[in-house]
């Protein structure tokens, strides 16, 4: 009895130590593919968004060229990136150009503030305030400057920090499109590789919905928060451009970024009504016409936003809205598409384990 109990222990030892083993090899495995693939996951996860969003769009192309997938993919990706890449080197253009005829205004003293209106004396509240800052400045524009001159450079340098980064962010994004159209010509295998994962995490039941939920709210999330922003950047940048608003095309991709941030273009469009107002460049008709027009497209979110986000998903529109959020501010804006993915996810597996009685089938409704 002493000689099996010692033969038990030895072998409850050997297999202690193996499974030890084991799991520290392959811990270190899963490590080492992490830090390997780390700094390619960014590229890779808004690869995969983009493809995820755009093929059924590359399918109808696809269609079209009697179903060859990889002509549909190149014709999608060349197309794209006409539609992003050269509308955002325009922009940049026109943005460093401004920035460079700024700079030197400022360096040769030659820039000029007009004096306020006598009307903005009597705004309620801050009135008086804004007129005596504003009435200074304009009188005394180079003093302003020299004596705030660290100030100012420190909102410079953010501005082209800002700037860069947002630069890197579209050479990602740009990048990620080529991968994303590669990844679209093996759209079909790659689904059925992440089903088998979905299957073998839960089961051939659950696995399916749970793929299919994960892929509609990635497009809901593209076509509700970017979609809509990008929409809203448009009309609001077109109105900029009719009304004489300086500096347009950096207005709207202020806007098409406040989208983005889910932050209301109300804060770009109504300074720019202000300013078309108090410039006096254009007749009152024309004002109004302006004015109705940035209000409407400035609240155009609150109409399109119900409409597109949470279309087609298998959960409530606060849900992907809050998920959405949530992963933005924790993760900037590919979190976006992971906390929606992740918060919808969880509310369904909830929701089916709340709908469900003790003995693991859908509970009746009474009647």
């Amino acid at each position: 009895m002493q000689v099996d109990e010692s033969m038990f222990r030895k072998a409850l030892s050997k297999d202690f130590t193996e499974s030890v083993i084991r799991i520290g090899l392959i811990a270190f495995l899963v490590v080492m593919c992490v830090r390997v693939f780390a700094p390619f996951a960014n590229l890779v996860l808004w690869a995969l968004i983009l493809a995820v969003a755009l093929y059924p769009l590359h399918q109808r192309l696809a269609r079209w060229f009697r179903g060859r997938q990889g002509p549909a993919s190149i014709l999608l990706v060349i197309a794209v990136l006409l539609l992003i890449g050269v509308p955002t080197a325009m922009l940049g253009s026109s943005f460093a150009s401004y920035a460079h005829d700024a700079y030197t205004a400022i360096e040769s003293n030659a820039v000029t503030i007009k004096k306020p209106d006598p009307a903005v004396a009597d705004w309620p509240l801050v009135g008086k305030q804004v007129y005596s800052a504003w009435s200074s400045v304009a009188d005394n524009l180079p003093g302003f400057l020299k004596d705030n001159q660290a100030h100012l450079n420190n909102i410079l340098k953010r501005a082209f920090l800002a700037a860069a980064n947002t630069a890197g962010s579209v050479l990602v994004f740009l990048g990620a499109l080529i991968i994303a159209g590669l990844m679209m010509v093996y759209g079909e295998i790659g689904s059925q590789s992440i089903q088998r994962i979905f299957n073998r995490l839960t089961d051939s039941v659950t696995g399916p919905r749970l793929q299919d939920l994960s892929t509609a709210t990635v497009r809901s999330v593209a076509s509700g928060v970017i979609g809509v922003a990008f929409i809203q950047a448009l009309l609001l940048g077109v109105g900029f451009i009719m009304a004489g608003i300086p500096a347009a095309g950096v207005l709207a991709f202020i806007v098409l970024l406040f989208g983005i941030m889910q932050m209301p273009a109300a804060i770009i469009s109504l300074p720019a009504i202000a300013y078309l107002w108090w410039s006096g460049d254009a007749s009152t008709t024309s004002n109004i016409l302006y004015t109705v027009y940035l209000l409407v497209a400035g609240l155009a979110d609150n109409v399109l936003k119900p409409l597109l986000l949470g279309r087609g998903v298998e959960a409530p529109m606060p849900v992907i809205l809050i998920g959405a959020l949530g992963g933005m501010v924790s993760d900037g804006i590919i979190g976006m598409f992971i906390g929606a993915v992740l918060l919808a996810v969880g509310y369904k597996g909830f929701m089916e384990w709340v709908d469900r009685d003790e003995e693991g089938t859908r509970a009746e409704p009474e009647k």
